[in-house]
């Protein structure tokens, strides 16, 4: 408890001029950086932080904690970010969260990934699980790409799959419910295939 009191106390001495990084030079940028890193790292080195700022004054700054995916030091994350403090321009946010915007999806409105090489939309994708391990809660799944074919040869592609899924569940849902991720060509037939954007659907089904 020490330790995560020490690293609040820092960060409360400290938040105005982490607030205002955007704001500093690149130098400055990086010297504040540095100590919100050496104070996080003092409390555990595994975790990782992002800071969302907002499009307007009014709003709160985001300071989200992040255990890079390693289960590990999942409850790290949650304990450092249950004892936050209170601060009124600050919201503290355990993990990256889903960003995804499924209404969208569903309607097929979803604006497309762009990365190097190949262009995805969430909307396009479809998937079966392969297997189910009750013991550890987590399952092997196979994802079907309409031209996998042309993408398959791509070193870009599982970076690009993992930022897809990390935006439609979350770190938290990913990292503690998929295994493995298979890529595969779409089917002509895939009536029987299910829509990515029901996955945390099927995963709540799955462990209730």
């Amino acid at each position: 408890m020490k330790k995560i009191n020490t690293f609040w106390n820092w960060f409360q001495d400290n938040h105005h001029a982490i607030k205002n990084i955007v704001n500093e030079t690149p130098k400055n940028q990086k010297h504040i950086a540095f100590w919100i890193n050496k104070n996080l790292n003092y409390y555990c080195r595994e975790i990782d932080f992002i800071i969302v700022f907002p499009k307007n004054l009014t709003s709160k700054s985001e300071f989200i904690i992040t255990a890079n995916g390693n289960l590990d030091y999942f409850n790290q994350v949650i304990t450092l970010v249950d004892n936050a403090p209170q601060l009124k321009t600050w919201k503290f946010t355990a993990f990256i969260q889903p960003t995804a915007e499924v209404d969208k999806i569903i309607d097929g409105l979803d604006e497309p990934y762009i990365f190097e090489d190949l262009t995805l939309k969430i909307s396009d994708l479809k998937f079966l699980t392969l297997n189910y391990d009750e013991n550890t809660a987590k399952t092997d799944i196979i994802i079907f790409l309409k031209n996998y074919y042309i993408y398959c040869d791509s070193k870009t592609l599982p970076q690009a799959i993992f930022i897809i899924m990390q935006d439609l569940l979350g770190e938290k849902s990913l990292f503690q419910n998929i295994n493995f991720v298979q890529l595969a060509q779409m089917p002509e037939n895939d009536e029987n295939l299910i829509h990515i954007y029901d996955l945390q659907y099927f995963i709540d089904e799955m462990i209730n």
